[in-house]
């Protein structure tokens, strides 16, 4: 069975920072593209950031642009977020993509393999 699972949420203050990781279970991470998304309560999904399987190159959502960076390695995709605001609240979670490409990453389309995700609260 494949599937991600994810860690490193929590609760901060505005201003904060998190490292969030997603782990690959029972497949090779190297030819997948992977995307990190969020879900606010009562809000859709939102691509938030994402990096292609063989040059690394990598999306971002304009609001997080500056402030969260996405990187990888063999095993692990690590998303570390900075200056987190309130809006950045909800439960992220990520999802590959086999092509590897990134396509869908703004909205999902194309990934699968989702994790259940790490809650993010930012609030004073």
């Amino acid at each position: 069975q494949l599937y991600f699972v994810e860690s490193g949420g929590g609760s901060v203050q505005p201003g904060g920072s998190l490292t969030l990781s997603c782990a690959a279970h029972g497949f090779n991470l190297d030819r997948f593209a992977v995307g990190w998304f969020r879900q606010a309560t009562g809000k859709r999904r939102e691509g938030v950031s994402c990096i292609s399987a063989s040059d690394g190159r990598t999306w971002q959502l304009d609001s997080v642009k500056g402030r969260f960076t996405i990187s990888r390695d063999s095993s692990i995709v690590y998303l570390y977020l900075d200056n987190l605001h309130p809006d950045d609240t909800g439960n992220y979670f990520c999802g590959g993509d086999s092509v590897g490409y990134c396509a869908g990453w703004k909205d999902g389309a194309g990934f699968a393999w989702w994790g259940r995700g790490t809650q993010v609260t930012v609030s004073s």
